[in-house]
């Protein structure tokens, strides 16, 4: 755990960056800082580690004042990962990685070992262990760096804005694997970003932070999207967060109905019912959506790659309300791919069932003693 007390930092000049902060980062959970520039949630990262030395407050880690470390000590039992990757460009991958193992005296075949087995936990494949970091891209560097900064297995972990150099596919792409990271290891984490879309999909909970360093509200995500403090935080949220929150809304089992499908390479004219309103849905031999047909497009009734409409998204059954709207309002069809834990078609399903759904949800939890739902509405 991580104990923000009364901690401010004040500069000669009377610049004030943090303000009598008062925040718990509990352990095993993401705590995001978030905030406008100049609202001092870098600084109060730095804190953490003393590479910033507090003005006046302390910081806990567990029951040991922070200040009572050396610095060196206390540095040593925190990774850091910053925006940049900070790799030594003249050391490979692996030598990357296996830097601070080295440091605290383990032993070349050992430290080397484990940054091996790190590069691939990070999802890396391990030929680029001998690679140099120039010869990575933006992405790829940034894992490198998640992983050098787990390489002596620290319980805690500082990450200042670590995906905001590279494109919005890549930053996902990080965002999904360092969660799979985090339910498999447990980490205390403190994650700075700029980024309330990232905030909200990564932390357990998320600080706001104002210009002058002073804590606005600290929340999980859908009490932050659903009950913002004030207006300053219904202003950073957006205006859409009431979409976004319905993100940590589950939708249950969805009405789905049965989607006649075709099969890559198939003859649309033979599927009968699947094109009556021009739109064929594609599976593989699996039965994962590959996409949709408008078959009054394909030559001679014929399924073709090109051709298919690849952009509508895919939810998961007993996913989240957002996920399945979003599936319905992609679709060229109207009609979203509702999928297994496999990713195979169970159905599909309208955007009118889906906000019917909500509205039945958002009622029922303002109005709790009106009783339960018949069973149709139940299985709707």
């Amino acid at each position: 755990m991580i104990r923000f007390e009364s901690v401010s930092k004040k500069y000669p000049d009377g610049t004030v960056a943090v303000d009598e902060l008062d925040v718990i980062a509990p352990s095993g959970q993401i705590t995001v800082f978030v905030g406008p520039s100049g609202c001092g949630k870098t600084t109060s990262l730095r804190m953490i580690n003393r590479m910033i030395e507090p003005t006046s407050g302390r910081i806990w880690l567990d029951d040991r004042d922070t200040g009572t470390f050396s610095p060196s000590e206390l540095r040593r039992g925190i990774g850091y990962v910053i925006q940049h990757a900070g790799l030594f460009p003249h050391r490979t991958i692996v030598d990357n990685v296996a830097t601070v193992p080295l440091l605290l005296g383990q032993n070349r075949r050992e430290a080397r070992q484990r940054a091996m087995d790190l590069i691939e936990r990070v999802g890396l494949d391990p030929k680029f262990a001998k690679r140099y970091p120039a010869q990575l891209s933006g992405g790829q560097q940034q894992r490198v760096g998640v992983a050098r900064a787990l390489a002596a297995d620290p319980p805690v972990m500082l990450m200042d804005e670590p995906f905001s150099a590279v494109d919005p596919v890549v930053r996902g792409q990080l965002q999904d694997e360092f969660l799979r990271l985090q339910d498999e290891l447990g980490k205390t984490i403190v994650f700075v970003t700029h980024d309330i879309d990232e905030a909200v999909k990564l932390g357990d909970q998320v600080a706001v932070m104002r210009v002058g360093g002073k804590l606005a509200q600290l929340a999980p995500p859908a009490e932050l999207l659903n009950r913002p403090a004030d207006a300053f935080v219904a202003g950073f949220v957006g205006r859409d967060r009431g979409y976004r929150a319905l993100g940590f809304e589950p939708a249950g089992v969805l009405p789905t109905r049965d989607e006649p499908s075709v099969r890559l390479g198939s003859d649309v004219a033979a599927a009968g019912p699947v094109a009556q309103d021009g739109w064929a849905l594609v599976v593989d031999d699996e039965q994962k959506p590959l996409g949709w047909l408008e078959t009054a497009a394909a030559p001679a009734g014929q399924i073709v790659p090109t051709l298919l409409h690849r952009g509508g998204t895919l939810a998961t059954q007993g996913g989240s309300m957002r996920a399945a709207l979003d599936a319905a309002l992609s679709s060229p069809s109207g009609r979203g791919a509702i999928v297994d834990e496999a990713g195979r078609l169970v159905g599909t399903v309208t955007a009118a069932q889906v906000v019917e759904r909500i509205a039945h949800q958002a009622s029922a939890s303002r109005n709790p003693t009106a009783g339960a739902p018949s069973a149709a509405e139940a299985g709707r």
